[in-house]
């Protein structure tokens, strides 16, 4: 298959397209999902990994899996909690963490990208006093990026940025009109 010149249509997903091509348009994931199984390949993980995958048995390419992160199946926080409690290597961002962290930091506690992060980065060495210390620091920042995976909020975020009074109707148009240019043709959000 030739590939697209800019300002064509989106292409059908079928086994001769490249790619690059693949990478140049926006996908839903239940759509590259369903075009892997076709494919007869794994259809599971994010859009980034199902492209990449899907990329490579299109252009005849070998795609090695990454590797699994490693979970440990170590101790989790349990019981009373105290700003001296030790948080163990692999704690989860449980229920009875996010109890603690918003009894001291207030209602508006979320496990948010900054907090997951610090959790999961845990050696066993830093204190739910640590953590209540990062959420805090991190309030400073301001507003924060949005993933590359997130493409549709990091649109919306920076479309209402320049409508502050346009319509729910008039940002789902815009993002209809968005979504089917290729990536080399309309920039990123």
């Amino acid at each position: 298959m030739t590939q697209s010149s800019p300002g064509s249509a989106r292409p059908a997903l079928i086994p001769g397209l490249s790619g690059d091509e693949l990478r140049r348009w926006y996908w839903l994931k239940d759509e590259l999902s369903d075009f892997a199984r076709s494919l007869g390949i794994r259809a599971t993980g994010g859009k980034e990994l199902l492209t990449e995958r899907i990329a490579a048995r299109l252009d005849g390419r070998e795609f090695v899996e990454p590797s699994p992160r490693r979970r440990t199946g170590g101790r989790q926080l349990a019981g009373e909690l105290t700003p001296e409690t030790l948080i163990p290597e692999g704690q989860r961002c449980s229920q009875t963490v996010r109890a603690w962290m918003a009894e001291q930091a207030g209602p508006g506690f979320h496990f948010d990208a900054e907090m997951r992060a610090f959790f999961a980065a845990s050696d066993g060495t830093q204190t739910l006093q640590h953590a209540l210390d990062h959420w805090v620091a991190t309030r400073e920042q301001g507003k924060r990026g949005i993933d590359a995976q997130f493409e549709y909020n990091r649109f919306t975020r920076a479309w209402h940025t320049a409508h502050p009074d346009g319509s729910r109707e008039d940002l789902l148009a815009a993002w209809r009109e968005y979504r089917a240019r290729p990536v080399d043709e309309r920039g990123r959000a």
